[in-house]
Parts: C-alpha cells; sequence; structure tokens
C-alpha cells in the first residue's frame, strides 16, 4: 500500500494562492496596481512610504496596507502622512502577510477612489518571498548598511521580486558598500531586476522612483524633485 503524507502547510499554501488569486482579480477589476514591498528590519520600507505619501499624496490616491510582529507603530508613522486609511495588521509572531488579511483589508478599501495599493510588509528576508499576496509586483529593498552580498544570501527573495531599491545611500561615503558589487550580485540571482538607489532620509534618487510610482498608476504628472 502507497501513503501519501499531505503536510499541513501545503494545504496552507493552496488556499493562500487562491485568495491571492482572488485578490488580483479584484485589484484588476478596478484597475489598481499593487506593490509588496519587502525587506529585512530597518532597511528603511517604512521611510521610504514616509516620503512617497508626502510627496505624491496630493496627485495620486494611494491605500496602505502594513505589516508588523507586535505594534502597529509603522501605520501610526505612515497615517500621520495621509488623511486617507492606513490598515495595520499585526501578525502576532508570524513571520510574514498573508493572502487572507491583505483580501480582509481590502473590504474597507474604496478601490474605485484608489489609484494604487501598497503592501509593506513584515520585515524579514525569508518567509515573505514564498507568500503571494495578490500584489501585481514584489519591491525587494535593501540598504547599504546591510553588505552588498544581501541578494547572495537571501536569493529566494530576490528572484521573486521584480524591483530592487537600494537604500540610505546617503551613507555609502562612510561605509565599505561596494555599490557595483551589489548589483551585481543580484543580477546574477535575477538578471530582470529593475534598481532604485534612494536616501529615504535626504530624498537623494528619489525622483526616479516617484516617476516609477506615476507611471505604474497610469498618471503622466512629472515627478517632483
Amino acid at each position: 500500500m502507497t501513503v501519501r503524507r499531505i503536510e499541513v502547510r501545503e494545504k496552507v499554501m493552496a488556499k493562500n494562492d487562491e485568495l491571492a488569486a482572488d485578490v488580483r482579480r479584484r485589484l484588476a477589476e478596478s484597475g489598481v496596481p499593487s506593490l509588496n514591498l519587502v525587506s529585512s528590519p530597518g532597511s528603511g520600507k517604512t521611510s521610504l512610504l514616509e516620503r512617497t505619501l508626502d510627496a505624491l499624496g496630493s496627485t495620486l490616491r494611494m491605500a496602505v496596507v502594513t505589516g508588523d510582529v507586535q505594534t502597529q507603530n509603522d501605520a501610526d508613522r505612515l497615517a500621520a502622512r495621509t488623511d486617507r486609511l492606513v490598515q495595520a495588521v499585526v501578525t502576532g509572531g508570524a513571520c510574514h502577510m498573508d493572502a487572507r488579511q491583505v483580501s480582509s483589508a481590502l473590504e474597507e478599501i474604496d478601490l474605485e477612489d484608489t489609484d494604487l495599493l501598497f503592501v509593506e510588509n513584515v520585515g524579514n528576508l525569508v518567509c515573505p518571498a514564498s507568500w503571494d499576496l495578490g500584489e501585481n509586483a514584489k519591491v525587494v529593498i535593501f540598504s547599504v548598511t546591510e553588505g552588498e552580498d544581501k541578494p547572495l544570501k537571501y536569493p529566494r527573495m530576490f528572484e521573486r521580486s521584480e524591483y530592487c531599491v537600494i537604500n540610505k545611500t546617503d551613507l555609502l561615503p562612510y561605509l565599505p558598500f561596494d555599490m557595483s558589487r551589489a548589483v551585481e550580485y543580484a543580477r546574477q540571482v535575477n538578471p530582470g531586476l529593475r534598481f532604485f538607489h534612494t536616501s529615504a532620509l535626504t530624498g537623494e534618487g528619489m525622483e526616479e522612483w516617484y516617476r516609477f510610482i506615476l507611471q505604474l498608476a497610469g498618471v503622466t504628472e512629472e515627478a517632483p524633485a
């Protein structure tokens, strides 16, 4: 007799993929593109979003769903930058967000009054790589303080991302970080990655990021400086 044991994880992932497909369908029907921002803790995801909300908030109607393990601190920071609803997902110890949480968040979002959805995932470069949230694309963010070999250490996340933001470039004069080597390592893992070099603190390099966001949302207005 042959016995096949089905792991609980297999069932959970199948259900998640089903929910993610539904999230993707709902967003597509409303013409709302979505980005899943992923990174290790402290890379600057929230600061990048703060700058983006400040710069584009009068042009784009942006919805934000942000995940954290125990607090809603990041959601509170972002809510101070916009008059639109920012939803906090507190995972209670889980190292990633899932499609069920995003699906639930969509119930509180008027998609017909939304141009773009940001999902700020839990700070972790391992678990979120495996979980589809129904996004159009993953954006992996890492900072120059983390070392240029990050893509080699966490290849799955870089393989599954379409865009890469290398943040905190204002610190380059003070760190032994080789930008060309970082890009080379990332392209070894994923040759199709598109890169943005930014400092969310000073605003350096943010114009290209803003142009990308505006184009994604179908807005032709010139990006702010």
